[in-house]
């Protein structure tokens, strides 16, 4: 059925113009406690096996939605409700911005993929703080992706960050520091480990007692990936979520700027995940992000290492029952193999 709606229908719409309606749906829902919470007890995961524990917070299963979706946390219970273990909302900055000029999202339906270069558009940290605030009529697991606002000069970064994690961290059940969009002028400098250092030890002093990541971007070399797992170990951060948007068009036919999501991204973001396994898995809790589209994506990186994973494209292109059919798969086939938790499984190929 969605497949038809989505061929008939959102296809026909500009991307933009597309989420925008699906925000402001998911926001309609949200206004009806009652008929949120009825979607939450036929869609959430309910399996136990389905539970895991990472840094110290516990998810209702491994599968949650990436950061880029809820720019601004207005939907964090609809996309509970639909069944994702884990909403991260963000990117969020400091102060409120536009974003870039539009058109700026981009569907590629024949690679399963979507170029953005939205730029970080949101509403800022004290909008989204007072969201965030709100009493929540059923469970969810949150986290809050930070970056920094495009005015703001290079060198006044690491407070820009600092000043979005003094105000959202204590709503965030974790927090990111996203330095890998491709689409924020500089912002990926700030993955070389000699300017990232100073940048996550002032904004994890920020963050207290709120468990820190950082979200790293497919396109760094391989011994840039060794660099940041070791010092993210080094800090005692909670974890690094890889992978961000490519700025590739290996497998695509679109040359349009902007960061690359979706299927043609699944190979190199697996790659990442096992290198980081194998250079801090033990000492990192590892998520992993791009080009999850099945089940079969879901268990290759539980597998590989990784303790959460999450999507995005995929719910563009299979609808609002994803997350929900994803987790009873997978519970599914915990089963079959015999295993009792999704615990049991991640690493076992790393």
């Amino acid at each position: 059925m969605y497949r038809l709606v989505f061929t008939q229908v959102l296809s026909r719409l500009d991307a933009e113009a597309a989420h925008h309606l699906t925000i402001r749906l998911l926001r309609l829902l949200g206004m009806f406690p009652p008929l949120t919470r009825l979607l939450h007890r036929l869609l959430a995961p309910r399996a136990e096996s389905l539970r895991v524990q990472a840094f110290g917070v516990h998810f209702p299963s491994p599968f949650g939605l990436a950061a880029g979706f809820d720019k601004d946390a207005r939907c964090v219970e609809p996309l509970s409700a639909i069944g994702f273990g884990h909403v991260e909302v963000g990117t969020i900055t400091a102060h409120a911005q536009p974003g870039n000029p539009r058109p700026r999202l981009f569907r590629l339906p024949e690679s399963r993929a979507v170029i953005n270069r939205m730029g970080f558009n949101n509403t800022g940290a004290a909008a989204a703080a007072t969201r965030l605030r709100r009493v929540r009529h059923l469970p969810a697991v949150v986290g809050v992706n930070i970056g920094k606002t495009k005015v703001v000069p290079e060198s006044e970064a690491v407070r820009d960050y600092v000043d979005s994690a003094r105000r959202l961290a204590p709503l965030a059940d974790y927090l990111v520091v996203n330095v890998s969009s491709p689409n924020t002028p500089g912002l990926r400098d700030l993955q070389a480990v000699d300017r990232l250092r100073p940048l996550l030890s002032a904004v994890k002093e920020a963050a207290g007692r709120t468990p820190l990541l950082v979200k790293i971007a497919p396109d760094l070399a391989d011994e840039d990936v060794d660099a940041v797992a070791e010092l993210a170990a080094d800090l005692g951060l909670a974890g690094i979520i890889a992978t961000n948007t490519t700025i590739s068009r290996t497998g695509v036919s679109s040359t349009e700027a902007g960061g690359l999501s979706g299927r043609p991204l699944k190979t190199r973001s697996l790659e990442v995940l096992r290198r980081l396994h194998q250079k801090a898995g033990d000492r990192l809790t590892l998520v992993s992000v791009g080009g999850v589209e099945d089940v079969d994506d879901v268990w290759e990186r539980l597998l590989a290492g990784a303790t959460l994973v999450q999507g995005y494209t995929g719910l563009i292109y299979e609808g609002p029952l994803w997350p929900s059919r994803i987790n009873r798969q997978l519970a599914r086939r915990l089963r079959r193999h015999g295993y009792r938790s999704v615990r049991d499984v991640i690493g076992r190929t790393a």
